[in-house]
């Protein structure tokens, strides 16, 4: 999981600070928004070519150590 989160980047200077797929402005939101709505990672990279599906296995891992904080649980 620890490869995935890297991955993940957060810039102040980029979105707002908001986490984003690294070296891209693609924010973890936006994918996990399309993930939760149906989308494959087939749509998803149709949609933004520059991503590949470890930066979509990323967004889920980022967000399953956010619930897991959330929880109170150290991941």
């Amino acid at each position: 999981m620890d490869k995935l989160i890297k991955r993940i980047a957060s810039n102040p200077n980029i979105c707002s600070g908001k986490p984003c797929i690294k070296g891209t402005r693609i924010p973890v939101h936006i994918v996990l928004g399309l993930l939760s709505a149906g989308e494959s990672f087939v749509e998803i990279k149709r949609a933004y070519p520059i991503i590949e599906d470890e930066d979509i296995r990323a967004c889920l891992s980022y967000a399953s150590v956010l619930a897991d904080e959330e929880a109170g649980v150290a991941a």
